[in-house]
């Protein structure tokens, strides 16, 4: 199969003024997805999508391919994933004439991800051909059949399909998952289906404890901790 990593990186960080190429242990934060992505003998192609031409050259320095500039329009505040990766994909496939099988997605914000996912999540989709992505996920701490809704001065369960879920015992609460950004494995048809996850979705399980995720400066700093932790 053809694999391309795509990893999308706009300039327009809010949250964090140029989050994706801001240092972290002294590499920009995207070399980290960059580096994961060229490790990986499966992937043929590393590719940046960005709208800025400083974070295109950074991610070129750091042997990353970036043979498009993404359109203003699709590097907006609330520009959904979907348009990013069908524009990915229609201009790697018309710029070097192949056809992408599948689009492995590395989010920037998720630097120090397991060992090995791609390649777990490449044979999840050839294991089951059934399947339209792969997404990580991982055991949430806050079930859903703990969480509520308030309107006025009441407040009801958010969970409706069950009798008072706010009730069942821990022990016997079923097991729910949550997404965590680490990696998203798409198939090609899904994209032109018009969707990056379809309805098969297979699940790839990452611990807990292996999850940082930078959206906010506290989880920059949550970042700063874990290499610390790690003796770096």
């Amino acid at each position: 199969m053809n694999i391309c990593t795509v990893i999308p990186a706009r300039g327009g960080s809010k949250s964090i003024p140029k989050k994706n190429i801001k240092l972290l242990h002294g590499k920009p934060l995207i070399q980290y997805s960059i580096e994961y992505s060229l490790k990986c003998p499966l992937v043929g192609r590393t590719v940046v999508s960005t709208d800025s031409e400083e974070i295109a050259k950074i991610a070129k320095d750091c042997k990353a391919e970036v043979p498009f500039i993404r359109p203003v329009e699709l590097a907006r505040d609330d520009t959904e994933d979907f348009p990013v990766f069908k524009h990915a994909l229609t201009a790697l496939e018309d710029i070097y004439k192949q056809q992408i099988d599948i689009i492995v997605l590395l989010r920037p914000t998720s630097p120090f991800r397991p060992a090995g996912l791609i390649e777990k999540g490449v044979d999840l989709l050839r294991r089951f051909p059934q399947g339209a992505s792969v997404r990580s996920v991982a055991k949430t701490a806050e079930h859903p059949y703990r969480q509520w809704k308030i309107s006025g001065d009441f407040m009801t369960g958010y969970e409706t399909g069950v009798f008072e879920p706010y009730n069942i015992p821990r022990q016997k609460l079923p097991p729910v998952y949550f997404q965590t950004g680490d990696i998203e494995i798409i198939r090609r048809g899904t994209i032109l289906n018009g969707s990056i996850s379809g309805d098969h979705i297979l699940p790839l399980v990452i611990d807990h404890a292996d999850i940082v995720d930078i959206d906010s400066n506290s989880d920059w700093k949550d970042a700063q901790q874990h290499l610390k932790n790690k003796g770096l």
